[in-house]
């Protein structure tokens, strides 16, 4: 009997972690591959159950190249199975030199792909009938062959992120105005295969330095409705500045297909964390997961073997302010292990360390401290 897809891809996620064990850096409870390069997460979807995290994949290497879609799947959001590669470029097709970064529906009852072939940029779709094991390209892609030609793009256009609404299903594209920066598109459509370009939703300036940069290019546009509020989360990206990728969002109000915001922010700071992707799950929840890029020189992360990795899934929410609130998903807590509590300890040049019998390399910290005469306090590992 022939071996089934699912164990293929187990025995083989299994022999690669076996030889990349002993890599001290390689994290123990993030999710990541068992080899090679991972970028974005793509199709957060929870189906029967199951999250079901898909993510840009290079089966070849631990560099960014012939990108497939990765597949993952977890009932607890803390222990992950890979599931065989759900999307492979086609050879002489619209995506043969990539499947780039998208988003998965569930369009009654069929689970739904959209993603960016490239080269040039384009929108594709792709389906399962066998509960997201396998999937079937759709043969009318691409469903949207570049941006609308009043958007001067220069070949910037990808990310498509798909939701209903009573009146149809509506899709946001990142992409750039030449002359101005980034951009966010909106499309509708009634079928899924037929969309229909309706207007910029958005669109940033590539001069502007306050509060932070927003960069010359938008990436993985998500609209994500929070009590009351919209969040627009957008990945800023600039090719004149090459250590520009940070997430940032705009909370605000979404009517009548048009975007307003109050208030701007960073998801992260810094330049590690990147193209979040956010899903509702079966408890109302919106998780978000984003992509922990490697700051290690190419050269090393080629040399160890993997590149990449996801962050832990956040649950989201807004302040009475607008601000964007994050906190940990609950059901990381399961990762805890023996606790060790400190209490009401005075730490001063001469005091004993009141930590100096803990060892281990995935310790959580939890500190409340209070300031006497001292001005700085910090950890020393």
């Amino acid at each position: 009997m022939p071996i089934d897809l699912q164990t293929q891809a187990r025995q083989k996620a299994r022999q690669s972690r076996q030889s990349l064990k002993d890599d001290p850096h390689r994290p123990q409870y993030h999710y990541l591959p068992s080899a090679n390069w991972l970028n974005d997460p793509n199709g957060l979807i929870q189906w029967k159950g199951a999250y079901h995290l898909f993510y840009q994949y290079n089966p070849n290497g631990p560099f960014h190249k012939t990108i497939h879609w990765g597949h993952a799947a977890s009932h607890d959001l803390v222990h992950w199975e890979e599931w065989p590669i759900a999307l492979t470029p086609t050879a002489g097709d619209h995506d043969q030199d990539g499947c780039w970064s998208g988003c998965a529906i569930d369009h009654d009852g069929t689970p739904t792909l959209f993603y960016t072939g490239v080269h040039p940029q384009v929108v594709c779709a792709a389906t399962s009938a066998d509960g997201l094991l396998t999937w079937q390209k759709h043969p009318g892609n691409p469903i949207i062959a570049g941006p609308p030609p009043e958007i001067d793009a220069e070949g910037e256009f990808r990310d498509p992120f798909v939701w209903q609404e009573p009146d149809g299903w509506y899709m946001l594209m990142g992409t750039r105005s030449a002359t101005v920066g980034g951009a966010v598109l909106l499309y509708r459509s009634e079928d899924l295969i037929n969309w229909e370009y309706l207007h910029l939703l958005m669109r940033g300036d590539k001069y502007q330095t306050a509060p932070y940069r927003t960069g010359s290019i938008w990436e993985c546009p998500n609209l994500v409705k929070l009590g009351d509020r919209h969040v627009l989360i957008i990945s800023f990206q600039d090719h004149e500045a090459q250590q520009l990728h940070h997430a940032g969002y705009y909370v605000g109000s979404y009517q009548d297909r048009y975007f307003s915001h109050t208030r701007q922010g960073l998801v992260d700071h810094g330049h590690s964390y990147y193209a979040p992707q956010v899903m509702t799950d079966a408890q109302g929840r919106r998780l978000m997961w984003g992509w922990l890029r490697e700051e290690r020189p190419e050269a090393i992360q080629r040399q160890v073997g993997w590149s990449g990795v996801m962050s832990l899934p956040r649950v989201l929410s807004v302040s009475d302010d607008d601000v964007l609130l994050m906190s940990p998903a609950p059901e990381l807590a399961a990762l805890r292990g023996k606790e060790f509590r400190s209490e009401n300890v005075v730490i001063g040049p001469d005091a004993p360390n009141p930590l100096s019998t803990l060892r281990g390399d995935t310790l959580e910290i939890s500190l409340d401290v209070e300031f006497q005469s001292a001005t700085v306090f910090g950890l020393r590992l």
